[in-house]
């Protein structure tokens, strides 16, 4: 059933509240997978709290669409911050330094970062190729922890921060003809329950959030044993959450 399990393995305080009292408010938050679906529905609600948005993506066009949506979406005189753009390839290990750099260099900081961005997979594991499940660790897996150690420093050095993992119900259980999701999201699970224990000592905070289904493209974007793109809406993801009410959770 669709459902969404919050693991807070720092405490992280619910922002439904810290919104109405403002304690989000000038907060840098640096968002993955910003261009659509649960990333999306993020940023729109991190910038209706107040946040300065840091909107990170591929498909720089996309980004470029939400950002005139989240100023579309409130009137333009009260417009408190102005959107950032960051084109990010969670797959290009080499670059992912350098960008969150330049994410740090837009304001100085981030205190939240948000590691949304992800590719899901559907195809019988003896029919897949290798390629194929190195390409889902790299970008659901490898790619967030590269970023999620770029920006660590800066937290550290702040003695303030969040990081949130946004994973599946898959990390915690393995499900048929989903084998290389399921493994990404396992260890992305088990890399940020390691990872708590470590910074809570400098006031960071981790959580990782294992949805179920959630109505997005997900399922259309998915890669097949081959490599190609699967493109078909499961009727579980059609029926699924809404991103809006996952991002709700999230904040």
């Amino acid at each position: 059933a669709p459902g969404v399990s919050v693991y807070r393995l720092q405490t992280v305080p619910h922002a439904l509240g810290l919104a109405q009292d403002g304690c989000l408010q000038d907060k840098v938050v640096l968002i993955t997978g910003a261009s659509s679906g649960l990333g999306e529905a993020l940023a729109h609600k991190f910038f209706a709290a107040g946040c300065k948005v840091i909107l990170a993506s591929r498909r720089v066009t996309e980004l470029d669409r939400v950002k005139e949506d989240l100023l579309q979406s409130v009137p333009q005189p009260t417009v408190p911050h102005t959107p950032a753009v960051v084109q990010l390839d969670l797959a290009d290990l080499s670059s992912i330094a350098e960008k969150a750099q330049q994410a740090l260099r837009i304001h100085g900081r981030i205190d939240i970062l948000i590691n949304s961005g992800g590719i899901s997979y559907r195809g019988e594991a003896s029919d897949t190729s290798v390629e194929v499940d190195v390409k889902l660790m790299m970008v659901n897996y490898f790619g967030h922890v590269a970023l999620t150690k770029a920006i660590l420093p800066n937290m550290i050095e702040m003695r303030d921060g969040t990081i949130v993992a946004i994973s599946s119900v898959q990390g915690k259980i393995g499900l048929p003809f989903r084998s290389a999701y399921a493994a990404s999201k396992h260890a992305t699970q088990a890399f940020f329950d390691s990872l708590l224990s470590e910074v809570a000592q400098y006031n960071v905070h981790v959580c990782v959030v294992s949805p179920g289904y959630i109505r997005t493209n997900l399922s259309m974007n998915a890669l097949t044993g081959t490599g190609a793109v699967y493109g078909v809406m499961d009727e579980t993801t059609a029926t699924g959450m809404a991103p809006e009410d996952v991002a709700d959770i999230v904040l």
